[in-house]
Protein backbone atom coordinates (compact mmCIF):
# COMPACT_ATOMS: atom_id res chain seq x y z
CA UNK A 1 0.00 0.00 0.00
CA UNK A 2 1.71 3.45 -1.28
CA UNK A 3 1.25 6.56 0.97
CA UNK A 4 -1.26 8.15 -1.75
CA UNK A 5 -2.99 5.20 -2.09
CA UNK A 6 -3.56 4.97 1.80
CA UNK A 7 -4.56 8.51 1.94
CA UNK A 8 -6.94 7.96 -0.62
CA UNK A 9 -8.55 5.19 1.52
CA UNK A 10 -8.89 7.28 4.45
CA UNK A 11 -10.21 9.57 2.18
CA UNK A 12 -13.14 7.34 0.52
CA UNK A 13 -14.06 5.75 4.05
CA UNK A 14 -14.78 8.95 5.51
CA UNK A 15 -16.71 9.93 2.68
CA UNK A 16 -18.47 6.85 2.18
CA UNK A 17 -19.77 7.01 6.30
CA UNK A 18 -20.96 10.65 5.32
CA UNK A 19 -22.66 10.39 2.04
CA UNK A 20 -23.12 6.62 1.92
CA UNK A 21 -21.78 6.54 -1.70
CA UNK A 22 -20.43 3.19 -1.86
CA UNK A 23 -16.19 3.13 -2.07
CA UNK A 24 -15.84 -0.48 -1.57
CA UNK A 25 -13.74 -2.64 -3.94
CA UNK A 26 -16.82 -4.87 -4.90
CA UNK A 27 -18.96 -1.99 -6.53
CA UNK A 28 -22.18 -3.78 -5.80
CA UNK A 29 -23.76 -0.51 -7.43
CA UNK A 30 -21.88 -0.05 -10.51
CA UNK A 31 -23.93 0.26 -13.74
CA UNK A 32 -23.33 -2.38 -16.15
CA UNK A 33 -24.69 -2.52 -20.30
CA UNK A 34 -25.28 -4.86 -22.53
CA UNK A 35 -23.18 -5.75 -25.94
CA UNK A 36 -23.10 -2.82 -29.15
CA UNK A 37 -22.49 -5.40 -32.04
CA UNK A 38 -22.30 -2.15 -34.38
CA UNK A 39 -19.48 -0.53 -31.88
CA UNK A 40 -17.24 -4.02 -31.83
CA UNK A 41 -18.21 -4.54 -35.90
CA UNK A 42 -16.81 -1.18 -36.32
CA UNK A 43 -13.29 -2.53 -34.48
CA UNK A 44 -13.17 -6.14 -35.48
CA UNK A 45 -10.14 -6.83 -37.87
CA UNK A 46 -9.09 -3.17 -37.26
CA UNK A 47 -7.22 -3.36 -34.07
CA UNK A 48 -5.74 -6.08 -31.62
CA UNK A 49 -6.37 -5.80 -27.66
CA UNK A 50 -3.27 -5.72 -25.28
CA UNK A 51 -4.57 -8.79 -23.65
CA UNK A 52 -6.92 -11.08 -25.87
CA UNK A 53 -10.89 -10.53 -24.07
CA UNK A 54 -9.62 -7.64 -22.21
CA UNK A 55 -9.96 -4.00 -22.28
CA UNK A 56 -7.09 -2.81 -20.90
CA UNK A 57 -7.29 0.93 -19.67
CA UNK A 58 -5.04 2.97 -17.80
CA UNK A 59 -6.57 5.26 -15.36
CA UNK A 60 -5.14 7.56 -12.79
CA UNK A 61 -6.47 7.50 -9.62
CA UNK A 62 -5.94 11.09 -8.19
CA UNK A 63 -8.80 11.97 -5.92
CA UNK A 64 -12.66 11.93 -6.03
CA UNK A 65 -14.91 11.40 -7.50
CA UNK A 66 -13.48 10.53 -10.93
CA UNK A 67 -11.18 8.24 -10.14
CA UNK A 68 -9.68 7.35 -6.60
CA UNK A 69 -8.78 4.40 -4.47
CA UNK A 70 -11.72 2.01 -2.49
CA UNK A 71 -11.49 1.14 1.16
CA UNK A 72 -8.78 -1.83 0.26
CA UNK A 73 -6.42 0.91 -1.37
CA UNK A 74 -6.07 -1.01 -4.16
CA UNK A 75 -9.16 -1.31 -6.12
CA UNK A 76 -9.71 1.66 -8.55
CA UNK A 77 -13.34 3.07 -8.61
CA UNK A 78 -15.25 6.21 -9.41
CA UNK A 79 -16.50 7.84 -12.48
CA UNK A 80 -13.65 7.38 -14.77
CA UNK A 81 -14.04 3.35 -13.76
CA UNK A 82 -17.88 3.15 -14.34
CA UNK A 83 -17.14 5.06 -17.56
CA UNK A 84 -14.48 1.76 -18.56
CA UNK A 85 -16.82 -0.38 -17.53
CA UNK A 86 -19.80 0.56 -19.76
CA UNK A 87 -17.48 0.25 -22.77
CA UNK A 88 -16.24 -2.35 -21.89
CA UNK A 89 -19.17 -4.34 -21.82
CA UNK A 90 -20.46 -2.77 -25.03
CA UNK A 91 -17.60 -4.13 -26.32
CA UNK A 92 -18.05 -7.92 -25.10
CA UNK A 93 -15.08 -7.80 -23.31
CA UNK A 94 -13.81 -7.87 -19.46
CA UNK A 95 -12.31 -4.48 -18.12
CA UNK A 96 -8.59 -4.24 -16.93
CA UNK A 97 -7.71 -0.94 -14.92
CA UNK A 98 -3.86 -0.13 -15.20
CA UNK A 99 -3.65 2.32 -12.17
CA UNK A 100 -0.71 5.20 -13.29
CA UNK A 101 0.44 8.34 -12.25
CA UNK A 102 -0.97 11.25 -14.48
CA UNK A 103 2.00 12.31 -16.28
CA UNK A 104 3.41 8.63 -17.39
CA UNK A 105 -0.28 8.11 -20.00
CA UNK A 106 1.40 9.47 -23.56
CA UNK A 107 4.53 7.39 -23.15
CA UNK A 108 2.45 4.12 -21.62
CA UNK A 109 -0.32 4.66 -24.24
CA UNK A 110 2.35 4.72 -26.97
CA UNK A 111 4.31 1.79 -26.12
CA UNK A 112 0.95 -0.40 -26.26
CA UNK A 113 1.07 -1.50 -22.03
CA UNK A 114 -2.62 -0.70 -22.40
CA UNK A 115 -5.52 -0.34 -24.89
CA UNK A 116 -6.82 3.51 -23.48
CA UNK A 117 -6.54 5.78 -21.52
CA UNK A 118 -9.87 7.33 -19.30
CA UNK A 119 -8.48 9.29 -17.31
CA UNK A 120 -9.66 12.76 -17.28
CA UNK A 121 -7.64 13.79 -20.26
CA UNK A 122 -8.69 16.90 -22.03
CA UNK A 123 -9.01 17.09 -26.11
CA UNK A 124 -6.10 19.31 -27.39
CA UNK A 125 -4.89 20.34 -30.64
CA UNK A 126 -1.47 19.47 -30.18
CA UNK A 127 -2.22 15.84 -28.24
CA UNK A 128 -4.11 15.20 -31.67
CA UNK A 129 -1.17 15.01 -33.46
CA UNK A 130 -0.41 11.47 -31.31
CA UNK A 131 -3.72 10.29 -30.08
CA UNK A 132 -6.68 10.13 -31.17
CA UNK A 133 -10.20 10.81 -28.91
CA UNK A 134 -13.64 9.91 -28.44
CA UNK A 135 -14.93 12.49 -25.97
CA UNK A 136 -17.30 11.30 -22.62
CA UNK A 137 -17.87 14.21 -20.55
CA UNK A 138 -17.74 17.94 -20.39
CA UNK A 139 -14.64 19.64 -19.24
CA UNK A 140 -15.64 21.94 -16.75
CA UNK A 141 -14.66 24.46 -14.08
CA UNK A 142 -16.44 25.41 -11.24
CA UNK A 143 -16.82 28.77 -9.24
CA UNK A 144 -17.14 27.61 -5.59
CA UNK A 145 -17.73 29.85 -2.33
CA UNK A 146 -18.72 28.82 1.12
CA UNK A 147 -22.22 28.12 1.81
CA UNK A 148 -22.50 31.13 3.81
CA UNK A 149 -21.28 33.96 1.16
CA UNK A 150 -23.75 36.53 -0.87
CA UNK A 151 -22.39 35.66 -4.04
CA UNK A 152 -25.34 33.62 -6.04
CA UNK A 153 -24.15 33.11 -9.24
CA UNK A 154 -20.97 33.95 -11.50
CA UNK A 155 -21.29 33.51 -15.48
CA UNK A 156 -19.40 36.20 -17.19
CA UNK A 157 -16.41 38.42 -16.42
CA UNK A 158 -17.90 41.44 -14.59
CA UNK A 159 -19.31 38.99 -12.34
CA UNK A 160 -15.54 38.64 -10.48
CA UNK A 161 -14.47 41.94 -10.79
CA UNK A 162 -12.69 43.37 -7.38
CA UNK A 163 -13.19 39.24 -5.65
CA UNK A 164 -10.52 37.59 -4.77
CA UNK A 165 -9.91 34.14 -6.43
CA UNK A 166 -7.79 30.95 -5.65
CA UNK A 167 -7.21 29.10 -9.04
CA UNK A 168 -4.41 27.08 -9.71
CA UNK A 169 -0.94 28.93 -10.82
CA UNK A 170 0.06 27.79 -14.50
CA UNK A 171 -3.41 26.00 -15.32
CA UNK A 172 -5.72 26.61 -18.32
CA UNK A 173 -8.43 27.98 -15.13
CA UNK A 174 -5.76 30.46 -14.53
CA UNK A 175 -5.86 32.10 -18.37
CA UNK A 176 -9.17 32.29 -18.28
CA UNK A 177 -9.38 33.84 -15.03
CA UNK A 178 -6.45 36.29 -16.43
CA UNK A 179 -8.60 37.26 -19.67
CA UNK A 180 -11.72 38.16 -17.63
CA UNK A 181 -9.17 40.17 -15.80
CA UNK A 182 -7.61 41.65 -18.89
CA UNK A 183 -11.35 42.43 -20.03
CA UNK A 184 -12.37 44.21 -17.11
CA UNK A 185 -9.59 46.66 -16.83
CA UNK A 186 -10.26 47.65 -19.86
CA UNK A 187 -13.62 48.37 -18.79
CA UNK A 188 -12.71 50.29 -15.95
CA UNK A 189 -14.05 47.57 -13.48
CA UNK A 190 -12.24 46.51 -10.40
CA UNK A 191 -9.10 43.70 -10.89
CA UNK A 192 -9.32 40.35 -9.08
CA UNK A 193 -7.00 39.49 -6.85
CA UNK A 194 -5.59 36.19 -7.60
CA UNK A 195 -4.71 33.84 -4.82
CA UNK A 196 -2.45 30.44 -5.11
CA UNK A 197 -1.78 27.52 -3.10
CA UNK A 198 0.33 24.65 -2.67
CA UNK A 199 -2.32 21.93 -1.47
CA UNK A 200 -5.76 21.97 -1.29
CA UNK A 201 -6.54 22.23 2.61
CA UNK A 202 -4.67 25.51 2.60
CA UNK A 203 -7.03 26.84 -0.13
CA UNK A 204 -10.29 25.53 1.74
CA UNK A 205 -9.24 27.22 4.85
CA UNK A 206 -8.72 30.37 2.65
CA UNK A 207 -11.85 30.29 1.09
CA UNK A 208 -14.09 28.77 4.29
CA UNK A 209 -12.04 31.80 6.56
CA UNK A 210 -13.27 34.56 4.31
CA UNK A 211 -9.24 35.48 3.00
CA UNK A 212 -10.67 34.25 -0.68
CA UNK A 213 -13.98 35.03 -1.81
CA UNK A 214 -14.25 32.69 -4.64
CA UNK A 215 -12.41 29.30 -5.95
CA UNK A 216 -12.20 28.30 -9.93
CA UNK A 217 -11.02 24.99 -10.45
CA UNK A 218 -11.91 21.66 -12.37
CA UNK A 219 -15.41 20.83 -11.68
CA UNK A 220 -15.69 17.35 -10.56
CA UNK A 221 -13.28 17.32 -7.36
CA UNK A 222 -15.09 20.73 -5.89
CA UNK A 223 -18.21 19.16 -6.36
CA UNK A 224 -17.64 16.20 -4.89
CA UNK A 225 -16.51 18.06 -1.65
CA UNK A 226 -19.54 20.17 -1.58
CA UNK A 227 -21.66 17.26 -1.40
CA UNK A 228 -19.42 15.87 1.44
CA UNK A 229 -18.81 18.43 3.34
CA UNK A 230 -21.82 20.96 2.45
CA UNK A 231 -19.10 23.89 3.24
CA UNK A 232 -19.33 25.39 0.02
CA UNK A 233 -21.44 25.16 -3.04
CA UNK A 234 -21.36 25.83 -7.01
CA UNK A 235 -22.00 29.44 -8.53
CA UNK A 236 -21.37 28.64 -11.75
CA UNK A 237 -19.41 26.81 -14.77
CA UNK A 238 -17.21 27.54 -17.46
CA UNK A 239 -15.82 25.00 -19.99
CA UNK A 240 -12.49 24.32 -19.69
CA UNK A 241 -11.72 25.20 -23.43
CA UNK A 242 -13.42 28.92 -23.12
CA UNK A 243 -14.30 31.27 -25.13
CA UNK A 244 -14.44 27.73 -27.55
CA UNK A 245 -14.78 23.93 -25.88
CA UNK A 246 -12.74 21.09 -24.99
CA UNK A 247 -14.39 18.47 -23.70
CA UNK A 248 -12.93 15.24 -21.68
CA UNK A 249 -12.33 12.16 -23.56
CA UNK A 250 -10.84 8.69 -24.28
CA UNK A 251 -6.86 8.57 -25.41
CA UNK A 252 -6.05 5.94 -27.95
CA UNK A 253 -2.61 5.33 -30.21
CA UNK A 254 -2.70 8.06 -33.28
CA UNK A 255 -4.42 5.40 -36.03
CA UNK A 256 -4.96 2.47 -34.09
CA UNK A 257 -8.83 2.00 -35.33
CA UNK A 258 -10.37 1.88 -32.00
CA UNK A 259 -11.39 5.54 -31.95
CA UNK A 260 -14.60 4.73 -34.27
CA UNK A 261 -16.12 2.15 -32.18
CA UNK A 262 -15.49 3.67 -28.82
CA UNK A 263 -17.41 6.62 -29.98
CA UNK A 264 -20.72 4.48 -31.21
CA UNK A 265 -20.06 2.61 -27.71
CA UNK A 266 -20.11 5.93 -25.95
CA UNK A 267 -23.29 6.83 -27.88
CA UNK A 268 -24.74 3.63 -27.02
CA UNK A 269 -24.67 3.89 -23.47
CA UNK A 270 -25.46 7.90 -23.62
CA UNK A 271 -28.88 6.21 -25.41
CA UNK A 272 -29.55 3.49 -23.61
CA UNK A 273 -29.45 5.47 -20.45
CA UNK A 274 -26.74 3.78 -18.32
CA UNK A 275 -23.91 6.80 -18.95
CA UNK A 276 -26.38 9.18 -16.93
CA UNK A 277 -26.98 7.20 -14.71
CA UNK A 278 -23.19 6.13 -13.86
CA UNK A 279 -22.32 9.80 -13.86
CA UNK A 280 -24.90 10.74 -11.46
CA UNK A 281 -23.80 7.72 -9.03
CA UNK A 282 -20.92 10.37 -8.31
CA UNK A 283 -22.67 13.57 -8.39
CA UNK A 284 -21.55 14.78 -11.53
CA UNK A 285 -24.54 14.62 -13.93
CA UNK A 286 -24.05 18.09 -14.94
CA UNK A 287 -21.10 17.07 -16.88
CA UNK A 288 -22.68 14.72 -19.34
CA UNK A 289 -22.81 15.16 -22.86
CA UNK A 290 -25.15 14.71 -25.57
CA UNK A 291 -23.22 13.00 -27.85
CA UNK A 292 -19.78 11.66 -28.00
CA UNK A 293 -17.27 12.19 -31.09
CA UNK A 294 -14.24 10.87 -32.70
CA UNK A 295 -11.44 13.96 -32.59
CA UNK A 296 -13.79 16.88 -32.61
CA UNK A 297 -11.72 20.36 -32.55
CA UNK A 298 -9.73 20.80 -28.67
CA UNK A 299 -8.11 23.85 -27.05
CA UNK A 300 -6.19 24.99 -29.35
CA UNK A 301 -1.90 25.43 -29.24
CA UNK A 302 -0.53 27.99 -27.03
Amino acid sequence: MTGIAAALATIGRAYGAQTGIDLSPQQPGRIRTGKNEQAIAAIANRYRFVREGLFTVAISPHGPPTATYATDARTVVGSDADYAQLIADALGLKLDIVPITWADWPLGLTSGKYDAVISNVGVTEQRKEKFDFTTYRQGLHGFYVRTASPIRHIAEPKDIAGLRVITGSGTIQEKIILEWNRQNIAKGLKPVELQYFDDDAASRVALLSGRADLEFNPNAPLAYDAARSGAIRQVGTVNAGWPARADVAIATRKGSGLVDGLTLATNGVIADGTYARALARWGIQAEALNRSESNPPGLPKF
